[in-house]
């Protein structure tokens, strides 16, 4: 007679299963999510439905900056190679948006056709209109680094009297529009000006909820002096805090991002550290798209339950007959005690809340009669799959990353800098006398042997205590000293024998002049009566 009741009560027992963490995604976002933004309108309000390709789609790499900072040359610099559609030139010249991906041929496709390709992400990009599709392109080229990140190219930021110049559509918009779906938002600044503009200043603004996504990049820093450098670091770092407005500093990469001789070399080494260090990061993006996504649903989900609240408190508010107008401009004009209300009622946090203004501006053409009332059937299926299918999700989603190699991004400038001599670190530190045929410790080991025998040695070798009575005169922390105790005692006896002993003061030696130790022991490292042993 029941038979329906059990069904159900089945159903909520039993949890869905997914194959991957995208196609758990996707269904969730349909099955659960969906259903609340459709019914309360979300999609007028904040941003257009997901589809299948946001989910399977690969990471992006969104590129903003003023014009002439080096979007464009960046790109060429990562792919090493040129582009359909790609201009570079000191005046602003890239007037198009333009998705670099990866396709069997190189060529063009226009936006018009871009938006109607249900394999690429970009079909809502439909609802900014042709003023904006006849600017928006994708390259395709068979590169390998293509293979696993895009590359979202923007046109130049205008400053002066050109910004003033209307582009017949909403650059801020469409910028959040990508900045909600891209892994990685890198905004450049060029060493020489860093005059931020207005448009640009609002760009910054427009990206306000995506600071997770943001990293900066100083670039053309080869063509100033280091005393030079250091101000105009101080000065981009004051500027951004003045725009970001949060506590937190923004991580800024600085060098040269192109593959012209340096003009002044003399930071060189900082260069190469911080290319590495951004390349590093850029390389992890297909490891985390998963988390990524995962996040941004998240995101999405707690935006959706507030809309939700907010919406179906105005309907409560409007009244059945007469005074609509005049109440809806009350209740337009009071949003904010509408939102301090639904903050305490349903204990929700002010940060989770979308912008006072924006949302003003947005009711000001709706038509409150229209709105739905509050359906907690709806709200209770998010929170279900935030409190439980999520938690299930993130499990697949560490699976998943360790099934990933560390650096998933391979080809152009990522290979130059991967292997060999021309390698980040090659060479320096631990890395000292990797290509020497004698063993790099031996030239000093005579000075570490009049040390070593004034340690009472017994049998050829030193005591742990006998050792550390010496190796503590570094002042490096026991922690460190520690580690360099394990990596010279090779033949883990527990005692240091003359070379062992050598080994360990050329490792406290690398330490001491600002380089990270080795995880385990390097072969040209290890002393030559050991490495005849193995």
């Amino acid at each position: 007679m029941f038979s329906w009741v059990s069904k159900d009560a089945r159903r909520k027992k039993e949890p869905e299963l997914f194959q991957t963490v995208a196609e758990g995604l996707r269904q969730l976002y349909a099955q659960k999510l969906l259903p609340l933004e459709e019914h309360y309108r979300f999609h007028e309000f904040h941003s257009p439905a997901l589809e299948d390709a946001d989910f399977d789609n690969k990471p992006m790499v969104l590129l903003v900056g003023q014009y002439s900072t080096g979007k464009t040359t960046f790109i060429r610099h990562l792919i090493e190679q040129d582009f359909p559609g790609m201009r570079i030139g000191p005046e602003p010249t890239t007037d198009s948006f333009i998705a670099v991906m990866h396709g069997p041929t190189e060529g063009v496709v226009p936006g018009n056709a871009l938006v109607v390709d249900p394999r690429r992400p970009f079909r809502k990009l439909n609802a900014f209109g042709n003023a904006f599709l006849n600017r928006f392109m994708c390259a395709q080229l068979p590169n390998p680094v293509l293979d696993s990140i895009s590359i979202i190219d923007t046109p130049g930021i205008l400053s002066g009297e050109k910004q003033r110049i209307s582009r017949g559509y909403d650059f801020a918009a469409v910028l959040e529009w990508f900045a909600e779906r891209v892994d990685r938002i890198i905004l450049l600044f060029d060493a020489h000006k860093l005059d931020i503009s207005d448009e640009f200043s609002e760009v910054i603004k427009a990206l306000k909820n995506h600071e997770d996504k943001i990293r900066v990049v100083l670039n053309k820093a080869d063509q100033i002096e280091t005393q030079q450098l250091m101000r105009v670091y101080g000065a981009l770092m004051w500027s951004l805090g003045k725009i970001i407005n949060t506590p937190e500093v923004v991580r800024v990469y600085i060098g040269s991002f192109w593959s012209h001789p340096l003009l002044i070399p003399d930071n060189r080494k900082l260069f190469e550290a911080e290319e590495q260090d951004l390349f590093k990061d850029i390389q992890s993006l297909p490891r985390n798209a998963a988390l990524r996504k995962l996040n941004d649903l998240i995101k999405r989900a707690r935006l959706a339950k507030v809309h939700a609240y907010i919406i179906s408190s105005l309907k409560k508010e409007m009244p059945n007959v007469f005074g609509k107008e005049s109440k809806k401009k009350e209740l337009v004009n009071n949003l904010g005690e509408i939102y301090q209300k639904i903050e305490r009622e349903q204990q929700i946090s002010p940060g989770d809340f979308p912008s006072l203004r924006k949302m003003q501006e947005l009711l000001q053409t709706q038509d409150f009669s229209k709105f739905q009332a509050l359906k907690p059937k709806l709200l209770d299926t998010v929170d279900d799959m935030l409190a439980n299918d999520i938690a299930r999700l993130m499990v697949m989603v560490r699976q998943e990353e360790s099934l990933m190699p560390p650096q998933a991004v391979k080809g152009g400038a990522f290979e130059g800098t991967m292997n060999g001599p021309f390698g980040h670190g090659y060479g320096e530190g631990a890395g000292e006398g990797i290509d020497d045929i004698e063993w790099v410790v031996g030239k000093d080991k005579p000075t570490y042997d009049e040390i070593f025998y004034t340690l009472s040695p017994v049998n050829g070798k030193i005591t742990g205590a006998n050792a550390k009575k010496e190796m503590v005169k570094s002042k490096l922390p026991n922690t460190v000293l520690g580690k360099i105790w394990k990596l010279a005692d090779v033949d883990k006896d527990g005692l240091l024998d003359d070379e062992e002993f050598a080994l360990a003061n050329h490792l406290i030696k690398v330490k001491l002049e600002g380089h990270e130790l080795p995880a385990d022991l390097p072969p040209h490292l290890i002393p030559p009566s050991k490495r005849r042993q193995q």
